[in-house]
């Protein structure tokens, strides 16, 4: 379960910091591609909270 709380952190951790450098990138292609990349970490996330909650 430590582990599973670990890579939920990690997930998140990666979400917050792809979602700041779409932010501050000026390339249109990049923002975009990195938007997507936390949306995809912040789903995967999720999904990690769900299974321990349902290993509970």
């Amino acid at each position: 379960m430590q582990d599973m709380r670990a890579q939920l952190e990690k997930l998140r951790v990666e979400a917050e910091e792809r979602e700041l450098i779409s932010k501050l990138a000026t390339d249109a292609a990049k923002k975009a591609l990195l938007a997507k990349l936390a949306t995809h970490h912040r789903a995967l996330a999720d999904e990690v909270e769900r299974a321990m909650i349902d290993s509970k």
